[in-house]
């Protein structure tokens, strides 16, 4: 009986949610009370002595938010070897000059103070933790600017070139120790697969806990996953297939969603690989690519000192939106992956805006400019087939004073969803049964093993029956993600 009930209630649910779905969910919206990660940007690596620098003119590519890609994070390499070191200033100069935040990751301790007297593999010996944080606090000195240090690049794999491999308590305790003796902020543990038990690990370390101001990893072979370690949580490096080059289309357009998925994971900022590099944002040439135009939707006009707030993620099939505010300033980025134009809503709560200017990218076009309007709390936009869309509220786009320090920010942990959203009876699994508890929810029939942190599936601040609708809906496969 239980059972035809179920299945019952099922066919009820799906009957009204492709009634709700027609009328009411091809609307994202977005909610500008609840505020979540803190934005620090969206920038990419440029690794002296692996690849050329570059020249003024890639500089101003890059980092310009008036005729270049606006990127506001510059990622250098600290050299084992300290007569590298000062090549790096001019890129870093240049960085700071639009606003941007510069950050440093080392891939090895000098071969001296490690355990295999080599660059390449071997772990730092304890025995020189103090000289190792000096060489970092050195490497400080010698090139200024630097807003945040890792003192070691991906720490979890075995690679053959330059490189430490340290566990999670090894990493742990060389920052406990020292910590606060190199040079600048620490960001770390760096592992290459964004390992949360490499991270939680790490975290157990109290020491290291309180000396580490942001958490940071990369996203290769690992999908970004939201999770709250109390700090903010840096996206450091990764790059989409470096077999195809960077005017690719098909892989700008998964460039555009992997950003979309980092920043609903709660991420606060996102880093490319190499900065000029024929598969990424910059060709060999100093011509922008089509990845890095669409990495321009985002760092361009979500600045540092805004936050990601409540949108819907993914409103229509295919089409994903997401949300941003500084102040009275909004931005938003919605992607269309469908092969044909796609006529989307929105509607504003807490926020309110006259009009949007737009900025618009497909195939064949980049950063094109338009304008929609507003009635009320509710507008569409027409999404071309295939494309990346920016709209833009206000003044977001102005470059920020590039003399207040990013560190200076307070800031506030992410309050994105958990990631076992949906999963109300905390059975490790999203299926007909949760739909069911949040319907008895809804109507105060007060369900055993409930939890109502888990219920909201479309983040709009309340429980009701069109949360048990979006769980039917996932259920049989009509959506794959909630908000």
């Amino acid at each position: 009986m239980v059972k035809k009930l179920s299945l019952l209630f099922l066919s009820i649910l799906l009957f009204f949610s492709w009634s709700v779905i027609n009328v009411n969910a091809q609307t994202a919206t977005i909610n500008a009370n609840t505020v979540q990660q803190y934005i620090r940007g969206f920038g990419a690596a440029n690794i002296i002595g692996w690849r050329d620098d570059m020249n003024s003119a890639d500089r101003n590519t890059a980092f310009s938010v008036t005729n270049g890609l606006g990127f506001s994070v510059l990622r250098v390499r600290v050299s084992p070897n300290s007569a590298d070191w000062a090549a790096n200033q001019a890129s870093i100069d240049a960085a700071k000059a639009n606003g941007a935040m510069v950050i440093a990751s080392a891939w090895s301790a000098p071969a001296s103070m490690k355990t295999n007297n080599n660059t390449t593999g071997g772990n730092l010996s304890t025995s020189s933790y103090a000289a190792y944080a000096t060489h970092l606090r050195n490497f400080c000195n010698t090139v200024s600017g630097i807003d945040a240090i890792s003192p070691i690049n991906e720490p979890n794999i075995t690679v053959s070139y330059e490189s430490m491999e340290m566990s999670a308590t090894d990493v742990a305790n060389f920052v406990a120790a020292q910590g606060n003796n190199c040079g600048a902020p620490i960001f770390a543990p760096e592992p290459f697969n964004m390992d949360q038990n490499f991270i939680n690990q790490y975290l157990n370390n109290s020491g290291a806990r309180s000396n580490t101001t942001y958490i940071a990893g990369h996203i290769y072979g690992a999908s970004p996953t939201y999770f709250n370690p109390g700090k903010e949580v840096w996206m450091t490096e990764h790059y989409v297939d470096s077999n195809t080059n960077g005017n690719d289309w098909n892989k700008s357009m998964n460039v555009a969603k992997e950003l979309h998925d980092c920043m609903n994971a709660g991420y606060s900022m996102y880093v490319w690989w190499y900065i000029k590099r024929y598969y990424g944002p910059i060709e060999e040439d100093g011509t922008i690519t089509k990845t890095g135009y669409v990495m321009a939707h985002f760092a361009r006009y979500v600045r540092p000192g805004f936050n990601k707030i409540s949108c819907t993620a993914s409103p229509s099939s295919n089409v994903y939106t997401t949300a941003y505010k500084k102040g009275t300033d909004l931005v938003i980025v919605a992607v269309n992956r469908n092969s044909s134009t796609v006529s989307q809503s929105f509607s504003l709560s807490n926020i309110t805006a006259s009009g949007f200017s737009t900025y618009t990218t497909t195939s064949s076009s980049n950063l094109a400019s338009g304008s929609v309007s507003v009635s009320g709390s509710s507008f569409s936009v027409n999404l071309p087939g295939s494309s990346i869309t920016t709209l833009v509220s206000g003044g977001g786009t102005t470059t920020p004073d590039p003399t207040a320090a990013p560190t200076n920010v307070v800031t506030q942990a992410p309050t994105s969803p958990p990631a076992n959203l949906g999963d109300v009876n905390n059975d490790g699994s999203i299926n007909i049964v949760d739909a069911l508890l949040i319907a008895q929810y809804y109507v105060n029939l007060n369900p055993a093993n409930f939890d109502a942190n888990r219920a909201d599936t479309n983040c709009n601040g309340s429980i009701d029956i069109v949360d048990a609708l979006l769980i039917a809906q996932y259920y049989v496969g009509l959506i794959s993600q909630f908000c």
